[in-house]
């Protein structure tokens, strides 16, 4: 059984899943662990197809069916790249779903007949959406299953306004990239092609691939016009600027916490994996000649610079938690953009330097291992986001506070993602921007540009921690709230349940164990360039991999740069132990007292730090960065925020996803 023939057997699990999980979804606990076991068998089917086409290269391709009257058939095939995105969506699906089983609790009054059916067709989507060779009807047939699905999911608190506004946003926004991305299939898709043992029909990725030299050497604008529609189409669904802040700072918090992970954590990914595609594994090896490669290196850089920047500002001006995580994904998306963007500008001069090929490579190493870092920490924060949302009955970071007196494992959770995502050393979102700027300093030296884009890239990076240390600080470490009081009080604001509390732990271990350990990151990453047989991909391949240093290290080229979480944890720890003697070495005793607060009552919500006082000149003076608006709980633009009421409990709760 061939590794095409597992994924279509999953893509139907979860479709008939979706049909036998309809009729018990009154029964809301025996729905949520039918739906987790469909869901995790299909993860299983998926993992054991990627692991052995990481191991033993690609297999044959599947013809589901095929439509010569349209030029089109459904032919699933996968290889290297397919593989880790087949990884990615199998964890994060597997542990939405078991997040769900309790979380879906919170919602009582709403039926999840309109949940778990639709749940189970949006994997079943993406899946389908990662294999697909067609880029026409098979390609059209598996993009609406996943985004009309996911467009239900969306829209499932349906009597939510703004929710509903929200859900129709993303329908038009998905339904423009696919326009965008057929039309591109369309300008470069020139016949069918025959192989000694097949025939491709002429939208076929491979047949469009086959013909694409002739192309560029004979009719370059004609290339450029349909890879634009690529970036455009793909671009969109990836939440590149400044297409992602037409729709997803909205979609993402309104849809349910486990699917706003795998909105944020995969979904967004597709447009990444279609974007590696149409750039590097669509043109041919033997037409990099003839192939603007450093233009569009150039494009993508710029366009990834620019998201990185202006999600992660964006960001800093949110209240609401899960807006804040949305803008957060936009600037995320940048870091993956950036390196990739430095790989296309490097891999022509590559083709006769070996030094600036392995320059390449790692660039797209790190755009690859970032889309898998920020598909695990990112979806650790929305359900982190979404225990808070259960805990409190509200979005709002301005009335947590405390909650690491009730949630304590949540909470080091949430600082496990928190970290990650900030690159902190020692945590996996350090290494694949350790990458990141690896190939963009030495890049430099033959693209200046990407010394200017590191610059950005990092000051981003600060930008990033001071983003979640609001976060993090506001609603676990400040004082308790009002709000949070009194739900503790009622015995509502305690720690969450095993099913949603393991899928955070275990994405908090992969967070840690990919960043204590790079080597397996970096592995996966070159055997996925090994199984994969088409277009520039073959030329990375060739790139050796980056030697390991000691049990955990990594050297970069020439040994210009080196990687060692081990040695890094020791110098840490020392300077800590260091810290403790120094402290205790001066004898001095430690007291506690109330502090003075000028004769305010201190139990008041005024007497607190809320995540509007944090970083309130930057929007003073960048107001154009999206404060939440001002229905959804937060203060637009430079306005001085209204007082938070002593009684917060009395406001109305806002479920949002």
């Amino acid at each position: 059984m061939t590794a095409a023939t597992v994924v279509m057997a999953a893509v139907i699990l979860l479709l008939g899943g979706a049909v036998l999980v309809f009729p018990v979804c009154r029964n809301r606990v025996l729905a949520g662990r039918v739906a987790f076991g469909i869901t995790g068998l299909g993860s299983l089917l998926a993992i054991g197809a990627a692991v052995s086409v990481l191991i033993s290269g690609p297999g044959k391709a599947l013809t589901v069916w095929a439509l010569p009257q349209y030029a089109s058939s459904l032919r699933i095939s996968v290889d290297g790249l397919s593989a880790v995105f087949l990884i990615l969506i199998a964890v994060v699906s597997a542990l939405s779903a078991l997040y769900s089983i309790q979380y879906m609790e919170h919602y009582p009054d709403y039926a999840l007949y309109r949940y778990y059916p639709y749940f189970l067709l949006f994997v079943a989507g993406m899946y389908g959406i990662v294999v697909v060779t067609d880029m026409m009807a098979g390609f059209f047939l598996l993009w609406q299953l996943m985004t009309l699905s996911s467009y239900a999911l969306v829209r499932f608190e349906y009597r939510q306004r703004e929710n509903v506004r929200a859900a129709l946003r993303y329908l038009i926004a998905m339904e423009v990239a696919c326009g965008f991305i057929l039309l591109g299939a369309g300008v470069l898709a020139h016949g069918p092609v025959v192989l000694p043992d097949e025939t491709l029909m002429r939208y076929d990725f491979d047949a469009i691939s086959h013909g694409l030299p002739e192309l560029l050497r004979t009719g370059g604008g004609v290339v450029a016009a349909g890879l634009f529609c690529f970036l455009i189409g793909f671009g969109i669904k990836a939440g590149m600027w400044p297409f992602g802040q037409l729709w997803l700072p909205a979609a993402h918090p309104a849809a349910p916490s486990p699917v706003s992970a795998l909105l944020s954590g995969v979904m967004i990914k597709t447009g990444i994996y279609g974007l590696m595609r149409s750039f590097l594994w669509l043109v041919p090896a033997d037409a990099l000649d003839a192939y603007p490669s450093e233009i569009w290196g150039l494009v993508l850089a710029g366009f990834g610079t620019a998201t990185l920047f202006i999600g992660t500002t964006q960001a800093l001006g949110q209240d609401q938690s899960k807006r804040l995580l949305a803008f957060s994904s936009i600037g995320q998306v940048g870091y993956i953009l950036l390196p990739l963007g430095a790989c296309l500008a490097l891999v022509k001069a590559g083709a006769t330097d070996e030094g600036i090929l392995l320059l390449a490579t790692i660039g797209f190493t790190a755009s690859l291992f970032h889309t898998l870092n920020h598909g695990l920490f990112k979806s650790l924060l929305f359900l982190n986001a979404g225990s808070l949302l259960y805990a409190t009955d509200t979005q709002d970071l301005n009335q947590m506070g405390g909650l690491v007196k009730y949630m304590p494992a949540t909470a080091v959770t949430t600082l496990v993602g928190a970290f990650s995502i900030a690159g902190v050393p020692l945590f996996n979102g350090f290494v694949s921007k350790w990458s990141i700027f690896l190939t963009t300093i030495l890049g430099s030296r033959y693209a200046p540009y990407l010394a200017v884009c590191a610059v950005v890239a990092m000051l981003t990076s600060v930008l990033t921690l001071a983003l979640f240390l609001k976060f993090f600080g506001t609603s676990f470490l400040s004082r308790v709230s009002h709000r949070v009081a009194e739900r503790a009080g009622a015995g509502k604001a305690v720690e969450v349940g095993w099913p949603m509390l393991a899928p955070q732990v275990t994405l908090a271990a992969l967070c840690l164990l990919l960043g204590l350990v790079p080597q397996i990151g970096y592995g996966i990453i070159h055997q996925a360039l090994a199984g994969s047989q088409q277009g520039l991909g073959v030329t990375l391949a060739k790139a050796p991999p980056l030697p390991t240093l000691g049990l955990t290290g990594v050297a970069g080229p020439a040994g210009l740069a080196v990687l060692s979480p081990l040695v890094v944890a020791v110098v840490i720890g020392a300077l800590l132990l260091l810290a403790a003697g120094i402290s205790l070495a001066g004898g001095a005793v430690r007291r506690t007292a109330e502090p003075w607060l000028c004769g305010y009552v201190p139990e008041t919500d005024q007497m607190r730090y809320g995540a509007r006082n944090l970083y309130r000149e930057v929007s003073r003076y960048l107001p154009w960065i999206g404060r939440t608006p001002t229905q959804s709980g937060g203060n637009g633009g430079g306005r001085r925020p209204e007082p938070i009421p002593q009684d917060t409990g009395s406001q109305s709760s806002q479920h949002g996803a």
